[in-house]
Parts: structure tokens; sequence; C-alpha cells
């Protein structure tokens, strides 16, 4: 198996860890990966980190030194959706704290194996939990209009149509079964880049994973889930890697702070519910030069943070927080995409 050579470095950990201090109790740390958040909290002072994570290998590489911090390190295998239902059987007093470190983790980046990288020939994988269907299965078998659909909404790919297109005519004479077909037939749909642009299969693979994986499905769920887990006065903490992603967590702290836009007379303003967090950072926040330095893979990250009152946990308008349509759906009954 090819693993990293360079250590995981958490993003943001220091800007988030000075604007949650003091960290006390027990925090939960919702996409454990490499385990960089969680070891940073226990750092900090925090009593207790339930890690979970649904990719069963970050469990195994944090085998060498989990041991080190006894019980107070406890982890789990879900996912980060399900993190109120987690926390209620090994914290029922309730979190402190939330952290979620949204999108792909290096380490998975960084393994060819897993199909997630377009610098790395490998499976066309993509599953975050190494089950289900894969990003071979949604590219051999999904219709040309849905993929293009998939490609728009989830990666903002302008060159949609012409890259479905060429996708499902491909196809027809071999099955994609790698991560260098597919980069070379998108690369074929589009100009070679100019010195400091991104590679071209960029915006096509984050689409596909997040498809995959039910990304923004999954987000909600968690935001929402984190509302229910979290005491009066604890702190969600998220950091995210793309516009996407960014616009949804922004408009859940303000939706669920009272501060989401007012109605118009084609959409009247809703009755105002009870603030569920207060705003702890009013921007979002990004990575300093210092960073930059030390961790290129930073330079997109931003950081959000609300702290909890004691109003009772509710539910997002789902219509306010600028959800890509969606998209890709699994029958799980027969683990295939429809």
């Amino acid at each position: 198996m090819d693993r990293p050579d360079t250590p995981h470095i958490p993003v943001l950990l220091r800007p988030l860890l000075q604007a949650v201090a003091p960290v006390l109790g027990t925090w939960l740390d919702g996409t454990f990966g490499a385990g960089g958040y969680a070891r940073g909290l226990l750092a900090a002072g925090a009593g207790r980190v339930i890690g979970i994570d649904r990719d069963p290998l970050a469990f195994e590489m944090a085998a060498p030194w989990r041991g080190e911090f006894g019980e107070r390190l406890v982890l789990v295998e879900n996912t980060f959706s399900n993190l109120d239902a987690v926390a209620a059987e090994i914290a029922p007093e309730g979190l402190n704290g939330v952290v979620l470190d949204l999108g792909v983790s290096s380490m998975q980046l960084d393994q060819a194996e897993r199909g997630f990288s377009f610098l790395r020939d490998g499976p066309l994988d993509m599953r975050m939990s190494q089950s289900g269907p894969s990003a071979a299965d949604l590219v051999n078998t999904a219709e040309e209009g849905a993929l293009a659909d998939i490609l728009y909404h989830y990666g903002e790919e302008r060159a949609s149509r012409r890259i479905a297109r060429a996708i499902v005519e491909a196809r027809k004479s071999a099955p994609y079964e790698s991560t260098k077909q597919l980069v070379a037939t998108i690369e074929r749909c589009l100009p070679r880049p100019k010195p400091g642009q991104s590679h071209p299969a960029t915006r096509s693979f984050q689409a596909l994973r997040i498809a995959v994986n039910d990304e923004f499905g999954q987000l909600i769920a968690g935001l929402e889930a984190a509302e229910r887990a979290l005491k009066p006065g604890g702190k969600l903490a998220v950091v995210t890697f793309h516009s996407l992603e960014d616009r949804v967590v922004k408009r859940f702290f303000q939706a669920r702070a009272g501060r989401a836009p007012g109605g118009s007379r084609y959409a009247p303003e809703a009755a105002p519910e009870a603030a569920a967090f207060d705003l702890v950072t009013r921007k979002g926040v990004g990575p300093d030069e210092i960073e930059l330095a030390q961790n290129p893979r930073a330079r997109s990250a931003i950081l959000r943070i609300g702290a909890r009152t004691d109003s009772p946990a509710g539910r997002a308008d789902r219509s306010s927080l600028g959800l890509p349509a969606p998209l890709f759906e699994t029958d799980r009954s027969r683990g295939r995409p429809r």
C-alpha cells in the first residue's frame, strides 16, 4: 500500500484552537482522518476526544500512537451525520465542541489505490467508506444528462456537457476502471492549462467524489447533528475547502444564528426562531502566510465557528442553504447507482 511519506498537517488548527480557547471537557472530531485535530485538541486541554471516521484505514493508521492517550481518545467507525447518536452513548451530558474538517483527506489523496487523485493512476474508486458504489460505477452507468449535471453542479465545470458526452462515447469501447483513463478523456475535452492554472480534471474529480460520497447530504445532517449534541456554550468549528461547501456552512450558521437574509414580496420573511448559535467568527478565517508556507494544501481552506445557545435544536431550511440539487442517489438494497 502506498502510504504518505510526509506527516499529515491539520489545516487551520492554530486559529481554531485560539478561537475556541479554553479547550475543556469532551470534544468530538467528526472527520478523524490522520488524527491531527484530535491530537491538537487533547494537547490543548480537552479531557476527552471522540474521533469518528467512515474510513476504516484511519483507525488502522492511528494504531501506533492512539495508546498514548488512553481513555481520553475514543474512536468510532461511523459517519459524522450520526455524531449525535454516537455522542449520546459516550457523552450523554453533551459535547463541549465539535470539529468537522470537510472534503478528502491528504492521506486519501496520497494513496493511489483509493482513486481520489487525478495525479496518481489507480482504480477509479473515491469511496471514503471503502464500501458501496464507486466512481467507476457512476461513470460507467449514469446517463449522459445526469453525468453532465453532476459535473456542473458539484464541480462547477463549464464544459460539463462536453465531458459527459465524451465519457459516454468512450465507455462504449471499454468501461472506465482507472483514474488515468478518466483523466485522459477530460484532458481531450479541455485546453492545456496555462502556468498557475489548476489541472483540467480538478473540477470533475471533485464533482464525482462529492456525488459518490453524498457529501452535501452528509454535511447538512452533520451540522444538524452537532446542533443537537452540543451543550450550551459548546463550539462547532467547520473547515471547508471549496466555495460550494463554504456557502452551505456560512448560510447554515447565518440561519441558525437568526441572521438569514430577510424575505421579499415574492418570498415573505419567515417567523424568526430563537437563535441556536452565536457566531464566533463573523467572517471565514483563512490560512496566514506561515501556514501556507508549511502546508500549501491549506490555500483554499476556510474556518467558521459558532457557539451553541440554550435554545432548542431545530432543522435548517434546505431551500435557503444554497445546496446543489441532489443528483446521485444510491439504491442501498441493490448496492448500485440508479
